[in-house]
C-alpha cells in the first residue's frame, strides 16, 4: 500500500518538489538529507553528513550531492539539479523524473527517451556510509552511467568557497578513489560495486545557492569541489551501487550489504510506522553514551526535549535498553547541572529551570513500559533530593515563596520554554510564577509522596503532605482567572497575565492536577476554542492583539512569531491526553479527527515526520527544523492512548 502520496504530476513543479524533503540517519549521529528531486535547498542538506569527534561532534557535510548522467549514442543526459544565481537551475535533470516513492527507502525513477533508471538512497546503520543504488530498468541500446560527486567538507552551519587550503589530491582504492580535503576532517572513500574508470577533471562549481537559507535571511551561496567523474557501463536489469564512506570498504560486498540494510527498515505504510521510523532517527549512540537528538538538522541533545520525548518514543518498542540508557545519561546531566556543589557558582540555567521537574513526568510515564521497580529504586532518592532543592532554594534563581509556589525572575533572560529573543530582549518574558512550572511542581510533589508512601518514609510524608495542600490552594488562588474560567499564564505580584496560552494545559494533562474536574474541563474547553488546530496548539490566541499568525521574510520575523501564535505539535499531545482523560471513549473520535492533520503531514514538508512548528494562520505551513523528537513522541503517545481506549 502506498501511504506517502506524492503527486507525480507535480514533480516537475519546483515550488512543489523543493518544499518536500527526505531525511535518513544512521543512529550514530550521521544523516543524509535532501529534497525529493535531489536538489539541496539548505546548507544542512547533504548525502553524507557526519559528526566529527575533534570538533565536539559537530556535524560536517562531506558529500553534498552526486549527479548521475545517462550516456547513449555519445549523448549525455545529466539527471542532476542545482540552483544558481537569478533563479537559474542547471542541469535541469528534474524534467526527466517520472516517479518518487518512499514506502521503504527513497526511490526516484527517471525516463530519458527509452531509458528508465531508478535511484535508491540508503544510509548504513551505525556507519558513516551512504549508498546509492542505480538500476537500469529499461534500455534498448548500450548505456553508460557517469557519476559526478560534489564535495563540501565543511560544518553544517557554514558555507565553503574555493580556497588554497583545500587538498584536492586523490588516491586509488578498490573500484574508486579517496581524498581528504583538510587534515582535521576524515577521508572520504568513493567506491562503486563494479569496475569503472575515474576521469580526473578537478573543478570548483561556484555560486550554488540554497533557497531555504535565503528565505531565512542567512548566507546562501557556496562553491563545491568536483574531483572528476566515474564512468561505468550498465546493462538492462543491472544494478550498480555508489558508496561514499569514511572507511574503505570491499566493493564486492556492496550489493549484498544494500539488501541487508534495506531489510532492516520498518515499512512506511501507516502514520504510526512512519513515526516509529522517525523516532529511531533521534537516537544517537556514540561509544558507550546514548543520547536523543532534539531535532534535525541543527539541534543536538536538549534535556527538556529528551524528558518530554522519551515516554512517547519508547512506546511500541520491543527493546527499551537504548531508551533506559538515554534516560540514565540525562539523569547524570541533571545531577551535574542542578544538584552538584559547584552549581552554586553557576549562573541561572536560563530557560531550563523546569527541567528537573520534567524528570518526574518522564519517570511517571516511562516506567509503564519497563521494569518499574528497578527504575524507581535507582532514582527515588534523586527525586526526593530534587524536591528539597527547589523547596530550600538550592536551584539557582528559583525561589520557593511562603505560599509554596515557585517564583523566578531575571531581567532580560527568558525563563521558560518560550525562549525567543529579539535584539537581546525576550519576546515573552513571563517573569514570576509561571503556570506550567508550578503545575509541574505540584505534580512532582504528589509523585514524591506516592513514592514515599510506598517506601513508608514517614518523615517525608509528614513534611510534604501539608505542603502539597498549601501548593494546591495557592495555585488556585494565584492562577484561576474567575472572569474567564481559565488559568493566568504567569503572575508577578500584582501583574496577572490573562493571555490565552497553551501552558495551562499542563495543569490538566499531568497525572496530579491542582484543579478540580470542572475547572479542568473549563481549561480544556478554552484551549479547544482558542488554540487548537489540525497541527497542534497555537502559542497564543488569535484574538490577542499580540498574535502573529504568519512568519514574514524579514529579519526576526520568525522569533517574533515563534511564541506569539505559531502552532506547536508537541503541545497537542498534552491536550489530547487531557481531553481523553476527561471524556474517555467519548473523546476518541474527536482526537482521531484532529489527528488527520498529521496523516497529511507525512507526505508534506519532510516526509514521514513532523517539523518543529507551523504558522498559526491556515494552511499552517511547516517551519523550523524539519523533524522534532518532542512532536513525534507526542503523536505516537496519542495514537497509543486512542488505541487503548478503543479496545475498552
Amino acid at each position: 500500500m502506498v501511504y506517502i502520496k506524492i503527486d507525480k504530476s507535480k514533480l516537475l513543479n519546483l515550488e512543489y518538489s523543493l518544499f518536500r524533503e527526505i531525511l535518513r540517519t544512521n543512529r550514530a549521529g550521521s544523516y543524509s538529507s535532501t529534497t525529493i528531486i535531489g536538489c539541496n535547498t539548505r546548507k544542512y542538506h547533504g548525502l553524507l553528513v557526519c559528526p566529527i569527534p575533534e570538533f565536539n561532534l559537530e556535524r560536517y557535510v562531506l558529500l553534498s550531492n552526486v549527479d548521475v548522467s545517462v550516456i547513449q549514442h555519445e549523448k549525455i543526459f545529466n539527471l542532476g539539479i542545482h540552483k544558481y544565481q537569478d533563479n537559474h537551475y542547471e542541469p535541469k535533470g528534474h524534467k526527466y523524473i517520472r516517479d518518487f516513492e518512499s514506502d521503504g527507502i527513497p526511490r526516484l525513477t527517471y525516463r530519458v527517451g527509452e531509458v528508465v533508471l531508478s535511484v535508491e538512497l540508503l544510509l548504513s546503520e551505525r556507519e558513516e556510509q551512504v549508498m546509492l543504488r542505480y538500476t537500469l530498468e529499461e534500455a534498448n541500446s548500450p548505456t553508460t552511467l557517469r557519476f559526478k560527486p560534489y564535495l563540501a567538507f565543511r560544518s553544517v552551519h557554514e558555507l565553503t568557497h574555493q580556497n588554497l587550503e583545500a587538498d584536492t589530491r586523490f588516491y586509488s582504492v578498490n573500484n574508486g578513489i579517496k581524498l581528504k580535503m583538510y587534515d582535521s576532517l576524515p577521508t572520504l572513500n568513493m567506491q562503486l560495486s563494479k569496475e569503472n574508470e575515474f576521469v580526473p577533471i578537478p573543478d570548483w562549481y561556484k555560486g550554488i545557492e540554497y533557497i531555504k537559507e535565503q528565505d531565512r535571511g542567512y548566507d546562501f551561496s557556496e562553491d563545491l569541489y568536483v574531483p572528476g567523474y566515474f564512468e561505468v557501463p550498465i546493462a538492462k536489469g543491472e544494478s550498480i551501487i555508489f558508496s561514499a564512506s569514511t572507511s574503505e570498504i570491499k566493493a564486492a560486498g556492496l550489493k549484498a550489504k544494500f539488501t541487508r540494510e534495506t531489510s532492516k527498515r520498518i515499512p512506511r505504510d501507516t502514520l504510526l510506522n512512519n513515526l516509529l521510523n522517525s523516532a529511531q532517527q533521534f537516537i544517537v549512540k556514540n561509544k558507550s553514551v546514548s543520547e536523543l537528538v532534539a531535532g534535525y538538522h541543527w539541534y543536538g541533545p536538549r534535556l527538556r526535549d529528551t524528558l518530554i520525548s522519551l515516554p512517547g518514543l519508547s512506546l511500541y518498542q520491543d527493546d527499551l535498553s537504548e531508551y533506559t540508557d538515554i534516560l540514565q545519561s540525562t539523569i547524570t546531566r541533571i545531577k551535574a547541572i542542578w544538584l552538584s556543589e559547584t552549581n552554586q557558582n553557576q549562573s541561572l540555567e536560563s530557560s531550563n529551570i523546569d527541567v528537573p521537574l520534567w524528570l518526574f513526568y518522564t519517570l511517571q510515564e516511562f516506567i509503564c513500559g519497563c521494569n518499574e521497580n528497578k527504575v524507581l529504586q535507582e532514582n527515588q532518592e534523586l527525586l526526593f533530593e530534587i524536591l528539597n532543592a527547589y523547596k530550600h532554594q538550592r536551584i539557582n534563581g528559583v525561589q520557593c515563596l511562603e505560599n509554596g509556589l515557585l517564583y523566578v525572575k531575571e531581567s532580560g533572560v527568558p525563563l521558560t520554554w518560550m525562549d525567543a529573543v529579539v535584539n537581546g530582549k525576550p519576546v515573552t518574558p513571563r517573569y514570576g510564577m509561571t503556570v506550567e512550572l508550578n503545575a509541574l511542581w505540584y505534580n512532582a510533589i504528589q509523585f514524591g509522596l506516592e513514592l514515599a508512601r510506598a517506601a513508608k518514609k514517614k518523615s517525608f510524608i509528614k513534611e510534604w503532605e501539608p505542603f502539597a495542600e498549601s501548593v494546591k490552594s495557592s495555585f488556585m488562588q494565584e492562577f484561576w482567572y474567575e472572569k474567564g474560567d481559565y488559568l493566568y499564564d504567569f503572575v508577578d505580584h500584582q501583574i496577572k497575565d490573562s493571555s490565552i496560552r497553551p501552558n495551562q494545559v499542563f495543569a490538566v494533562a499531568l497525572k496530579y492536577s491542582p484543579l478540580e474536574t470542572e475547572q479542568q474541563k473549563m481549561v480544556v474547553d478554552i484551549i479547544k476554542k482558542e488554540l487548537l488546530t489540525p497541527k497542534g496548539l497555537r502559542s497564543l490566541s488569535p484574538q490577542d492583539p499580540n498574535y502573529k499568525g504568519m512568519i514574514e521574510p524579514k529579519p526576526y520575523s520568525r522569533d517574533n512569531a515563534l511564541h506569539q501564535g505559531c502552532v506547536w505539535p508537541w503541545l497537542f499531545g498534552f491536550f489530547a491526553e487531557s481531553y481523553l482523560r476527561l471524556h474517555k471513549q467519548g473523546g476518541v473520535s474527536f482526537i482521531k479527527r484532529i489527528m488527520e492533520g498529521f496523516e497529511e503531514e507525512m507526505s508534506d514538508h519532510c516526509l514521514g515526520t513532523i517539523p518543529e512548528f507551523y504558522t498559526g494562520t491556515p494552511p499552517h505551513t511547516g517551519k523550523g527544523a524539519v523533524s522534532m523528537a518532542m512532536n513525534v513522541g507526542a503523536i505516537i503517545k496519542t495514537i497509543y492512548l486512542t488505541e487503548n481506549l478503543t479496545k475498552l
